[in-house]
Formats: C-alpha cells, sequence, structure tokens
C-alpha cells in the first residue's frame, strides 16, 4: 500500500499551487518528513497533470531500450533525475537512479530484464554434476566407464540365471554357522 493516498497528494499540490505556502511549511503542517516528496509530486503534477499523482497498482515493465534512452538523455543534457522522470513521463525518479547504478555497473547487460523469484531447487544439483564431469581427465573417464561396464555385465549374468533358474532365487540362502561351543580346547 502507498504511504500517501492519491487525494492527499492532489490536496497538497492545490494547496501549494493556489496558496502562499512553500514546501517545507506545507510538509510540516501535515507532518511530512521531508519536503522532498511534495515537492516530486508538485513536479510530476505539472507535467503529467492529475496522472502524475496516482498510485500504480502494477509494475510497469520498460524496455531496454527505453531505459537506454533514459539515462542517455540525463547523460546528454545534464537533467537531474527528477527533470528526467518528468520527460519521460515517469513518477519515480529514483527508479532512474537504479537504472543508472546498473549501467554503470554492468553495462547494458544491467539494464536486461531479471527472472523473478527463488531459482528451482532442482536445477542446481544437475549444475554441479555437470561440472564435475568436466573436471574428470581421461584415465579417469576411462575408469568410470569401464565400471560401469562391469555393473552392466553383472547385471545381465544375474538377469539370465534368474531367468534360467527363476525358484533358486526366492530360496533363502543357506549359511554354515559353527558355534565356539562346539570346538574343543587344544591345551
Amino acid at each position: 500500500m502507498a504511504k500517501y493516498s492519491e487525494e492527499f497528494k492532489i490536496k497538497l499540490v492545490t494547496e501549494y499551487l493556489h496558496g502562499n505556502k512553500g514546501y517545507k511549511l506545507l510538509a510540516k503542517k501535515y507532518n511530512m518528513p521531508s519536503y522532498t516528496p511534495l515537492r516530486n509530486w508538485v513536479s510530476a503534477y505539472k507535467t503529467q497533470g492529475v496522472e502524475g499523482l496516482k498510485n500504480r497498482r502494477r509494475k510497469e515493465a520498460y524496455s531496454v531500450q527505453f531505459k537506454l534512452d533514459t539515462i542517455q538523455f540525463m547523460l546528454n543534457t545534464g537533467a537531474s533525475y527528477q527533470e528526467t522522470a518528468d520527460q519521460f513521463k515517469l513518477n519515480n525518479p529514483s527508479l532512474i537512479n537504479r537504472w543508472m547504478k546498473e549501467f554503470n555497473e554492468q553495462g547494458v547487460e544491467g539494464l536486461k530484464p531479471k527472472p523473478k523469484g527463488r531459482p528451482s531447487m532442482s536445477k542446481k544439483p544437475n549444475k554441479q554434476t555437470k561440472k564435475d564431469e568436466e573436471k574428470l581427465t581421461r584415465e579417469e573417464e576411462l575408469e568410470r566407464e569401464n565400471e560401469l561396464l562391469r555393473l552392466e555385465n553383472a547385471y545381465l549374468k544375474k538377469l539370465r540365471a534368474f531367468q534360467e533358474n527363476p525358484n533358486a532365487f526366492l530360496e533363502k540362502p543357506k549359511r554354515n554357522w559353527h558355534s565356539n561351543s562346539n570346538k574343543k580346547d587344544s591345551d
């Protein structure tokens, strides 16, 4: 939920535009911690009208080209974040600040949309096994293949034996148990 309602913003902006109080006095009158939001609302109202004061219900996805155009405009003209936001009809100047920071750190790649949410857990182990396989030397690969062939061979032998005599595998194997009590002392 937004901190300030649209009605409150409109009330303060009209009071500023038609009254004789400045940003600081109005902010103090309505117990606002800073006059900066009021100044931004007035600027947004002057460029976009009432639309500039409305709370956005959903996040709008901006294209990489739009973000680049915004940053280029700011760099070429030396405009402030607020002036740039007014020029491109954005009501959140801090958004441009974040785009600028990502652009400076990562270049154009930083402006591309990022996947939302938490990554799937099933993907992580698969990546690790692929990395482990890549690290194996040729000799280790051959040893692994050899072990797999041995296992396959043993399995096929057991299968063949089971097909020849299925009852042999159903019976419990008899074991010869020797107890110590039956043995005689050799002293």
